[in-house]
């Protein structure tokens, strides 16, 4: 690994972080996953944000002051936090019937959503590279929720709305992230996601109490969430996009793993190559391929 000379960040400096992060973000799925089959999916997203919110109160935002509050885009920064709020519901109601390595491969198309709706979002040039992945990893979901597959149609659907919605908050991800810190950012999904979630839990609530060992993996929940997040905007601070965005399939490897280690669950052959389906479409996504430079060069100058 070089030496960091005149601020210049060490090009694999972020790779441990990013690494940490996907493990993280797979054992609070896994997390998430267990306690569904106790307390109400609700609450959990609740507790998740409320406890990421107090992180960010007490280690942020004394040093940063207002400058973490104030914005001025603040209609698109609370559409953006909903958007995460969906993709944490979903992705939790959909984990109360699905295995967890499912869920995650069938959340992980949000890439190539986002590459197609780029174009007429972003106005980016959708490339037709970007469109052959984007078939071809809607393939790899078909094999993984086939006709005659074990897997459940409500949980599916919640799947896809999740990955629906980590589309769209990718998108308003970019899109605001040219104006806003990105500490900031952090703290309105927090903030928002804690507002949001509040007035739904008279309604979703059971009248079921976390015992004290339920309640620790609740907090759990927001600890994965923050350090994640965390680790992740330092990984992206101190190495390039193009280096680490392969990297965030790592996720997949994780979520398999942890569904095998606690829930005995590993997917048969056709999901197997359904997942890989997926990730290798992203994966063509993220990678630079020779010649990308120059086109970008030739549209640019």
């Amino acid at each position: 690994m070089p030496d960091k000379r005149g601020g210049a960040p060490l090009p694999l400096a972020g790779v441990l972080p990013c690494l940490l992060a996907m493990l993280l973000f797979a054992a609070l799925d896994a997390t998430a996953k267990h306690l569904t089959a106790f307390l109400a999916v609700p609450l959990m997203v609740w507790g998740r944000y409320l406890v990421h919110l107090l992180i960010m109160l007490v280690t942020v935002a004394p040093s940063s002051g207002r400058d973490i509050v104030v914005t001025r885009r603040p209609g698109l920064m609370v559409l953006r936090g909903l958007l995460l709020v969906g993709v944490t519901l979903l992705g939790q109601l959909a984990l109360r019937t699905l295995p967890l390595a499912e869920t995650t491969a069938l959340v992980f198309i949000a890439p190539l959503l986002v590459a197609i709706l780029a174009g007429p979002l972003l106005g980016e040039r959708v490339r037709p590279r970007a469109w052959l992945a984007t078939v071809a990893g809607f393939a790899g979901v078909l094999l993984i929720v086939r006709p005659g597959g074990s897997l459940a149609g409500d949980g599916v659907a919640c799947a896809l709305g999740a990955a629906l919605c980590y589309a769209g908050y990718q998108l308003l991800t970019r899109k605001l992230a040219a104006t806003e810190p990105l500490l900031r950012l952090l703290f309105h999904t927090a903030l928002v996601g804690t507002l949001a979630m509040l007035p739904v839990l008279p309604f979703a609530w059971d009248g079921r109490l976390p015992t004290p060992l339920q309640s620790l993996l609740i907090v759990s929940l927001g600890l994965y969430g923050g350090v994640g997040h965390f680790l992740l905007i330092r990984a992206f601070r101190e190495t390039p996009a193009s280096l680490l965005s392969p990297l965030l399939y790592m996720q997949l490897v994780w979520a398999t793993l942890l569904g095998w280690l606690i829930f005995a669950q590993l997917p048969d052959l056709a999901t197997t190559v359904g997942m890989l389906i997926i990730g290798a479409s992203g994966l063509s996504l993220a990678i630079r391929w020779p010649g990308d430079e120059s086109r970008e060069s030739s549209r640019t100058g």
